[in-house]
């Protein structure tokens, strides 16, 4: 499998928790996303009510309002399945500088043209050329300063800012739940958790389509893996700078059977009338398969689901 190299990491692999603070005030424009009570001991983390549909917009605007304004003279170059574009596009019209994308010609369409809608450059190429693209550090070529998806460490930062949230949304939580994809999200939340002191399980989530990290950890070396997952959004693939952080944020792993996520979007849909894509629902699908009373926090990572898929997962029960 390629691997795709983060630029920009310390090789420390544990992250700053007074930058997570100083993030809190650079994203204060930011919602803080409700956490919804669903059952007595789940509650439901909705990121999806973000401006963009995702988290993501945490790490990108705190990435980029970190940064001097000289590094931001040619704007942001990113790389992304489709949150973390719309993120990078969003926050690069907030600061009104300009945006480059590099996507995977599968990212959904709504997602692909949300992008070109907020006003970013949109390069859509095979997963082939995009991974190439990554190995070769093909930004260097490129004027525009490279943002990490999930890597960077301003990033990760930005996400740990949630964690915060819901230490004060959920002062009981035990568990909290989130889906996997490169490991920025669960890096920066199960990082906070842990900092804080509260016995908080975190529990890291994919798919059968794609359980990178879960093969990862139980055979020692990243598998190599052609994804067929409709959580697109943890299709990223094996960064090895990554692997650290992962190892000491999440305590464990669960992988969710293809079919229960598609049926994990309907119900989430339909029971709780909360609009999920694939990857947002992995954390709700995942909590159906773990034992105990604990107070637990799933996280609906994202919403940008294409309307003709959800339409049928609706419509097929899955």
């Amino acid at each position: 499998m390629t691997a795709l190299v983060s630029p920009v990491m310390a090789v420390d692999s544990r992250l700053d928790i007074d930058e997570v603070r100083r993030a809190v005030d650079r994203i204060a424009v930011l919602p803080a996303t409700p956490a919804v009570a669903v059952s007595e001991q789940l509650w439901l983390k909705l990121e999806n009510l973000q401006p963009t549909g995702s988290f993501k917009v945490r790490g990108f605007l705190n990435a980029v309002r970190a940064l001097r304004s000289a590094d931001l003279q040619a704007g942001i170059v990113t790389v992304s399945a489709g949150n973390a574009a719309l993120a990078a596009a969003y926050v690069a019209r907030m600061a009104g500088i300009a945006c480059k994308v590099v996507m995977f010609d599968s990212a959904p369409a709504a997602k692909r043209d949300g992008v070109r809608e907020l006003g970013a450059e949109v390069l859509s190429w095979p997963r082939a050329q995009v991974l190439a693209w990554m190995a070769e550090r093909g930004w260097e070529a490129m004027p525009e300063r490279f943002v990490h998806p999930f890597a960077d460490p301003a990033v990760i930062a930005g996400h740990g800012t949630m964690a915060l949230e819901m230490l004060e949304q959920v002062p009981g939580i035990r568990r909290l739940i989130v889906a996997v994809g490169g490991g920025g999200l669960a890096s920066g939340v199960g990082s906070v958790m842990h900092a804080a002191g509260r016995a908080v399980e975190v529990v890291g989530v994919q798919s059968s389509g794609y359980p990178l990290w879960l093969r990862t950890f139980a055979d020692g070396a990243p598998p190599a893996l052609v994804p067929d997952t409709i959580a697109d959004g943890t299709t990223a693939p094996y960064d090895p700078v990554m692997h650290d952080r992962l190892r000491s944020a999440v305590d464990r792993w669960v992988e969710v059977p293809e079919a229960d996520l598609r049926a994990a979007v309907a119900e989430l849909a339909l029971r709780h009338k909360v609009v999920a894509e694939g990857a947002g629902a992995l954390a709700y699908a995942a909590a159906a398969q773990l034992a105990g009373s604990e107070p637990t926090v799933a996280i609906v990572s994202g919403g940008n689901i294409d309307g003709p898929r959800l339409a049928g997962l609706l419509s097929s029960g899955h």
